[in-house]
């Protein structure tokens, strides 16, 4: 296998707390998850099943928080929250407040990290995608769903965090001047 180039930050742990700015896109950029008219985005089925696990991905990973998101013909957007404190020498998920009481979840073995949150989703969704091309006749892929890699930034402050939120936001409303889109690509 060939070595590839690393775009992650050199000595950072992501697997510290903090929030994520995920991009994720569809091998080589093929519009499968929904259509854009009027700046609106119209999910299909595969779209509407990534939202599902996308959401489901806070069972799976308790320490996690789900921020903005999006889904576009042929990416995703996301913002993921990891929440970790560390108690005298001991690494556990931060605590929780649901009315006025404060609960704690399991720790984890280890730090989830980033890269352990996208590798889930994108196995769980290409194993959905794959299943329903046979049981829901879902279009067929020529390759993999997903491209090798995927794109995060750390967010390093509120104002930051604001901003990719609207960038989120308002991503749909963009699609026609997006570098995404290959129908606008030179």
């Amino acid at each position: 296998m060939k070595n590839r180039r690393s775009i992650r930050l050199k000595e950072y742990d992501y697997s510290q707390s903090g929030a994520y700015f995920i991009t994720i896109c569809t091998h080589s950029r093929k519009c499968i998850f929904g259509e854009i008219a009027d700046g609106q985005i119209t999910l299909n089925d595969a779209g509407k099943m990534l939202s599902a696990e996308w959401q489901k991905l806070i069972a799976r990973f308790p320490n996690i928080e789900l921020d903005e998101y999006v889904i576009m013909p042929n990416h995703f957007h996301g913002i993921v929250t990891l929440n970790f404190k560390i108690v005298g020498a001991t690494l556990v998920v931060a605590q929780e407040t649901t009315n006025d009481r404060a609960g704690t979840r399991p720790a984890p073995t280890r730090g989830t990290t980033i890269g352990d949150i996208v590798g889930a989703f994108k196995s769980i969704t290409t194993d959905q995608y794959i299943n329903s091309i046979n049981t829901k006749d879902w279009k067929p892929l020529n390759g993999k769903l997903w491209q090798r890699n995927y794109y995060e930034h750390v967010i390093r402050n509120e104002a930051k965090l604001n901003e990719i939120r609207q960038y989120i936001v308002d991503n749909p409303a963009k699609w026609d001047t997006d570098e995404e889109n290959l129908n606008v690509r030179p």
